[in-house]
């Protein structure tokens, strides 16, 4: 069983509620959901969101959305992780963030592709960057996602999930590199109002409903005054 857990919440300080923001008609979490869901070899799309009372519909809009939902620690992700993979009876976990509305589906197929013909513990696209940021995937075994639970202590591995996996020993690790050029410098994700504004641009041009990593890089290649528009934020 291989599965997608996305994580949500309402808390964001920077954009409260990002990820129930209208975008080009649906709300940015559906926008995540349906990309997950094409990944070619995934079974199944679960959100992993906080169980306080200000996520309650957080937790609706993912159901309605079609995903299934785990509730856990607002802060300590990994544990959120670890529920949403036993309750699914997963053995291969793939993570994404909701706050990633233009994620390709076709790059995250080549993550979990790497991983599974690698044989790997844990595979991504982030190490050595050459993806936009907002098409963030890793991929990890649900083995490594258990020794990862029981050892990891710090509060920062705790809430970013996989640091832990990607520095310790004894985890096989592999990548996927864009293959035709190094686009690190383009932020595809959702922290800031001017995000959501480069988005809603990006959706306005766009020819499909789900449009591409391709035409979207066609699109701010076309028009590069768009990237600018929230290139200066980290």
């Amino acid at each position: 069983m291989n599965i997608v857990v996305i994580q949500a919440r309402m808390g964001s300080s920077r954009l409260p509620g990002k990820v129930l923001q209208e975008l080009a008609g649906r709300t940015v979490l559906e926008h995540v959901v349906r990309r997950a869901e094409r990944i070619a070899g995934i079974d199944a799309v679960w959100c992993a969101i906080p169980d306080l009372d200000k996520d309650d519909e957080l937790a609706t809009a993912a159901e309605q959305a079609g995903a299934r939902v785990f509730r856990g620690s607002e802060n300590n992700v990994l544990q959120r992780y670890y529920g949403a993979a036993a309750a699914a009876g997963a053995d291969v976990v793939m993570r994404i963030t909701a706050d990633c509305p233009l994620l390709d589906w076709e790059v995250s197929g080549a993550v979990l592709s790497e991983f599974l013909s690698g044989n790997l513990d844990y595979a991504s696209n982030l190490e050595p960057r050459s993806w936009p940021k907002g098409l963030d995937t890793e991929v990890f075994s649900r083995a490594a996602l258990e020794r990862t639970q029981k050892e990891a202590v710090s509060d920062y591995d705790r809430e970013h999930v996989t640091p832990f996996m990607r520095a310790q020993a004894g985890f096989k690790r592999g990548g996927v590199v864009c293959a035709d050029g190094d686009y690190s410098t383009w932020r595809w994700t959702l922290d800031y109002p001017q995000d959501l504004l480069f988005c809603r641009q990006v959706m306005e041009r766009a020819r499909s409903e789900l449009p591409s990593f391709a035409e979207v890089r066609e699109i701010l290649e076309r028009e590069p005054e768009i990237a600018g528009v929230n290139a200066h934020l980290t």
